[in-house]
């Protein structure tokens, strides 16, 4: 693809998360958003109108239109819609999870190998400058704790909570830890969908590290945090503020009246606050136009959907 010039691109679904998908491209230097797919006519002209854009019912209608595509749909649906596109030679930005099955995404990852086709998958938090900012702190993590709890979403709850919410979390502390998992346990429980509501994993690590992750959809308050553990050091993130804070044990003055007690620092650390998903659209473009590897590969969701599944078995 010559990188000078102008990619089109296409969204198929523009319900909560894929409306901002056709907002950013609408608005991105060297991108022309060429059309957009949706089965709701209503919607369809909501989101159209606006843009200037063309709209479809059907998104088989955007192949050969389009040299790449974000998949916005309920995940039940993106094994299908995301193969079509890779088999039409098109490059996919998919919402997470990349598949409903590890069966499934690896069939997509292998596919998009073959077809020489870029495959992002949104994983979005890895774009969030709190957690750029946290992989350069962490180095020996020992002990990961995570919550994220929101309401009960006024959109469809087609997968569990797993899938739908702790899959982030779960991305984020594979990305750190990079370490084999030995041991899962897992509790959850419906509340107000036949589908798992709320649940609680611990997730062991051949490196000693444990992670305790909570995601909830039927909490009254909303919160994004994750904190991390490691030798002198303790770090604390809000996802939704992009803060993160560090506390930092020093070393202790041999000369103080009692040298074993350790001095505790606190830092404020800088942060690039942007937002997250326009840096992971621009991520995939700047993949697709220099035909680089995507920053959150197929490959990399499978292995979050691997072991959200582990999770769900354990349930």
């Amino acid at each position: 693809m010559n990188p000078e010039r102008t990619i089109r691109v296409g969204v198929v679904g523009v319900g909560h998360v894929g409306q901002h998908h056709a907002r950013i491209y609408h608005d991105l230097p060297g991108v022309e958003c060429a059309g957009i797919a949706d089965s709701d006519p209503v919607r369809l002209q909501e989101i159209c109108e606006p843009l200037g854009v063309p709209g479809v019912r059907d998104y088989r209608e955007l192949l050969g239109r389009v040299d790449a595509v974000s998949v916005a749909v309920p995940t039940c649906l993106h094994a299908s819609i995301v193969r079509d596109f890779l088999e039409g030679g098109v490059d996919v930005l998919v919402e997470k999870p990349l598949a409903e099955t590890v069966e499934e995404a690896e069939t997509l990852t292998e596919l998009s190998r073959r077809r020489a086709r870029i495959l992002q998958v949104g994983h979005v938090e890895r774009f969030n400058g709190g957690v750029r900012a946290l992989h350069r702190i962490v180095q020996a993590p020992a002990f990961i704790e995570c919550h994220r709890l929101s309401p009960f979403p006024q959109r469809g709850t087609d997968v569990d909570v797993i899938l739908d919410l702790m899959i982030h979390d779960i991305d984020i502390i594979l990305s750190l830890v990079k370490s084999p998992v030995i041991e899962v346990h897992a509790v959850g429980v419906p509340v107000l969908t036949d589908r798992v509501d709320i649940a609680n994993a611990r997730i062991r690590f051949a490196s000693g590290c444990v992670a305790n992750v909570t995601a909830s959809r039927v909490s009254a308050e909303r919160v994004r945090k994750i904190r991390v553990f490691q030798p002198d050091t303790y770090i604390s993130l809000d996802y939704a503020s992009q803060e993160l804070t560090l506390y930092r044990r020093l070393p202790a003055d041999r000369a103080a009246p009692s040298p074993q007690l350790a001095r505790i620092v606190k830092e404020e650390v800088a942060v690039e606050k942007e937002e997250p998903l326009r840096l992971e659209i621009a991520s995939f473009v700047s993949a697709v136009r220099h035909r680089t590897r995507p920053e959150v590969s197929g490959a990399e969701a499978v292995e979050a959907l691997r072991l959200a599944s582990q999770i769900l078995a354990k349930l």
